[in-house]
């Protein structure tokens, strides 16, 4: 087996996915990035990517559907031969938000499927492939599974409540799979974060620019892509032991409790 890791990331290509595709790539880990854009208009994270060294592999895969899953995987075993960690963080908002007395079936079968269905069902098959890595490579190997879910999967939005529900079974699932794979020297983690600056975020800038100056962080900032990748980096060298299951809520303390 190549002595250099693998990591596959999905919603690799932009956003969070980017921050932590980078920090990983960074840290010594060859990169599979998935997203659904086409491959000439993911070029420059590509290229920034594999200016770190990094072998890059790009996955134009949709991971609600098992076909595209199964593919994405395929072609990460025939060009690596191996894989180390996933991180689970492509997502969707709603498409539009509305409130939960008016919000519609199709926009939450739409969400469900792909932020929690997607990712659930990724993890299972990742994880049948990486108990037959640990069988043929001994006790010694390690992988590492982690899930980007967000502090909505406890704090309520009314505006965007497929969204909250999608985030809060990301959070359960994350103890059903550390619960079951950990035997298998497989440690699996949550990110929780908070308000990140990124494509998902621009429409509401100004309202969270006046939030965020009137005290709605202990930090008085908006969080970055690279925040959660160099926590997934720490995450993925193994630097959280005797921890499964666990939640890092990156948030800048938009959560914590304050008199």
């Amino acid at each position: 087996m190549p002595s250099r890791k693998v990591a596959l990331i999905t919603g690799g290509s932009r956003g969070i996915g980017l921050g932590v595709a980078m920090s990983l790539a960074q840290s010594g880990f060859d990169v599979a990035i998935n997203g659904r854009r086409a491959a000439e208009e993911v070029t420059s994270p590509i290229e920034q990517l594999r200016a770190t060294g990094a072998k890059v592999l790009y996955l134009r895969a949709d991971i609600s559907a098992h076909p595209d899953r199964a593919a994405m995987l395929e072609q990460i075993e025939q060009t690596f031969g191996r894989l180390d960690v996933l991180v689970n963080n492509a997502g969707v908002a709603p498409e539009q938000r509305a409130d939960i007395l008016d919000a519609s079936e199709d926009s939450f079968d739409r969400l469900i499927s792909i932020n929690l269905k997607g990712p659930y069902f990724l993890t299972q098959a990742v994880a049948q492939w990486m108990i037959r890595q640990r069988q043929s490579s001994g006790p010694e190997w390690r992988g590492c599974i982690i899930n980007v879910s967000s502090i909505s999967a406890t704090v309520a939005s009314i505006n965007r409540g497929d969204y909250c529900i999608s985030k809060a079974g990301i959070a359960m699932a994350t103890k059903l799979w550390a619960t079951r794979l950990t035997e298998y020297n497989i440690d699996v983690y949550e990110i929780r974060p908070g308000i990140i600056a990124s494509d998902m975020t621009a429409g509401v800038k100004e309202k969270y620019d006046k939030l965020f100056a009137s005290g709605l962080a202990i930090e008085k900032r908006w969080g970055n892509p690279e925040d959660i990748g160099r926590a997934a980096a720490m995450l993925a060298a193994g630097q959280l032991p005797y921890a499964p299951g666990q939640v890092l809520i990156l948030d800048g303390g938009v959560t914590l409790p304050r008199l």
